[in-house]
């Protein structure tokens, strides 16, 4: 059948937006061709509010079907963090069959090259955002993310990160030319003269392992990485959060067949309850790349025993704030108050540990005592979430009962400055919605220290009093070095003590915020300008984005030929 989109169409439509975004990359300047708003949607074929929230309803219940060699079964169990039974099921693969088709349309796919490989992606993710509405609820109903989050977090930013990703795919893929002319003197003898062929070629097929809190904005930069370089690339969902990434799938399969490519290239890989796919597929030799999100424990178990594949993983860390002075103490507490509470803590960036001073801190307000920061902390989370539709619209659900756990366990850690409160969703009576809890804790006591030490993923947060900035500073440096840390922040009007922190970060490989008091946080970065994690540290073993990220996905392949007789 020949292709509906061809490649000059390809070029012509997307190459501009591509070149935007080699442009953003290089200078670091912000910049995004994807809405954030969501009155932005509904013309130009892209859905609307409504249109969006009836294609979303339209698929509960209903069978997904992606039209992949193999199926033998049908599955899925998702229900919803907001009390919703999805009911929407999915192809199960037989992978003897599957891997083999994704396989055959590898080498179409490699001599396209990477411009028009490029290309076919923007227009995958074209499709994504004009449907952007339609995934923010299968986010928001997967994920337990608040709507507006979902609609921004699973839909313009992951796009960015998935558009990045491209970008430094491309631009490492020509950094070596295709063809050189080699000449080398010889003297009085004619030269030696060769013609050289380089040719990016793919590694193989690369898997996505999908987490349950950020299914696209952490599965896009993987899927869109390894498919931009050549390879064919199987999704591996978490069985709490398949729907987003299955429609991902389903565009990325049609927009493959339409551009005249194997729409195998790109296939889903969805398991029965309690199946624990992802250790056999990881370690199968067809697979050759992974990108994983998720807890340490797989993470390093990835890393050691899938040694056949190129594993990128972001794994947990303990992500610190050192609180020692402001000159904006209430620019301060908001900001920390908004980054505790912000989808329930649920994200890998959530501040967990602040070490303050136990002897307090110098403000603009005068000095200030660890007690009252810490007091005046919980008034100040306590005025964001006190009303309870501004709650629902930041908290989001809590995702799964391990966090819930989680949260509950916490108090008996410590002294509790902020106690949980559980608040009702009107709209969803079902969901788990619950405020962060702050615990005081003495980091000079060892009973404390397994506390602090070690991730409480969800929305609980450690205030640890510590004897001083030099303290604080060196629990800082062993947090990093021992545990990881996707962020840090300070918060200093020191420069003795920001140069400490600073070293600290710049020896231990941590992204580093200083002195955030309004409208950014910790706990978000902008794709194009902000690397995600280092790669660096025991929390990720990559970057979202950098060329490290990408460039080996493939690998130069040299053809040489003697120049001598040649037309």
């Amino acid at each position: 059948m020949a292709a509906e989109l061809t490649a000059p169409e390809l070029i012509a439509k997307h190459r501009p937006t591509l070149d935007q975004a080699l442009e953003a990359i290089r200078t670091r300047a912000y910049w995004s061709p994807h809405p954030e708003h969501p009155k932005a949607y509904g013309e130009h074929g892209s859905l609307d509010a409504a249109a969006g929230k009836a294609a979303f309803d339209a698929l509960l219940g209903s069978r997904l079907d992606l039209g992949q060699p193999g199926t033998d079964d049908w599955v899925g169990a998702e229900v919803s963090p907001y009390g919703i039974e999805l009911g929407v099921t999915y192809p199960h693969a037989d992978l003897d069959v599957l891997l083999p088709a994704m396989k055959a349309g590898q080498r179409a796919w490699r001599d396209a090259g990477p411009e028009v490989r490029a290309v076919v992606c923007l227009e995958i993710l074209k499709r994504i955002s004009d449907r952007t509405h339609e995934f923010a609820h299968a986010v928001m109903h997967t994920s337990g993310q608040a709507f507006m989050m979902a609609f921004q977090a699973g839909g313009p930013h992951a796009q960015d990160r998935g558009l990045e990703a491209v970008a430094y795919a491309y631009a490492e893929q020509v950094r070596t030319p295709g063809t050189a002319e080699w000449t080398k003197p010889q003297g009085k003898r004619d030269p030696l003269v060769l013609t050289k062929e380089f040719t990016p070629v793919p590694r193989g097929i690369g898997l996505v392992i999908g987490c349950n809190t950020f299914p696209t904005w952490n599965g896009f930069p993987g899927l869109f990485a390894s498919l931009a370089t050549g390879n064919a690339v199987l999704v591996k969902p978490h069985p709490r959060a398949v729907l987003p990434l299955a429609l991902t799938v389903r565009i990325a399969r049609e927009v493959l067949a339409e551009a005249g490519f194997d729409a195998n290239l790109v296939a889903l890989a969805a398991e029965r309850p309690g199946e624990g796919i992802a250790k056999a597929l990881a370690t199968r030799p067809e697979i050759r790349i992974i990108d994983y999100t998720g807890s340490t424990s797989f993470g390093d178990w990835l890393e050691t025993n899938a040694r056949q594949a190129q594993v990128y993983t972001e794994k947990a860390g303990v992500n610190t704030v050192v609180v020692h002075s402001t000159d904006d103490y209430k620019g301060m507490l908001s900001n920390l108050a908004f980054s505790l509470s912000l989808y329930s803590g649920q994200m890998c960036t959530t501040p967990q540990n602040l070490l303050i001073p136990r002897d307090g801190i110098h403000t603009d307000q005068g000095p200030k005592t660890f007690d009252e920061v810490t007091a005046d902390l919980a008034r100040a989370v306590d005025g964001l979430l006190g009303d309870d539709a501004r709650a629902n619209g930041l908290l989001g659900a809590i995702v799964n009962p391990d966090v819930k756990a989680r949260l509950e366990a916490a108090a008996g850690l410590g002294e509790v400055a902020l106690a949980s409160r559980e608040i009702t969703n009107p709209e969803f009576p079902d969901a788990v919605v619950r405020t962060p809890v702050i615990v005081k804790l003495d980091g000079a006591k060892p009973d404390a220290e397994a506390a602090y030490m070690s991730e409480c993923f969800g929305p609980v947060s450690f205030a640890v009093a510590v004897d001083s900035a030099t303290d604080a500073v060196e629990l800082l440096r062993r947090t990093v070095r021992e545990k990881g840390a996707m962020t840090v922040g300070a918060y200093t009007t020191d420069g003795e003590v920001e140069r400490a922190v600073q070293e600290v970060c710049l020896e231990e490989a941590a992204q580093l915020s200083f002195n955030l008091t309004g409208g950014v946080f910790v706990n978000q970065t902008a794709a194009f300008s902000d690397f995600h994690g280092s790669g660096g540290n025991p929390a990720a073993n990559a970057a979202l984005c950098d060329g490290a990220f990408v460039a080996n996905r493939f690998r130069v392949v040299e053809m040489r030929r003697d120049a001598k007789g040649q037309a």
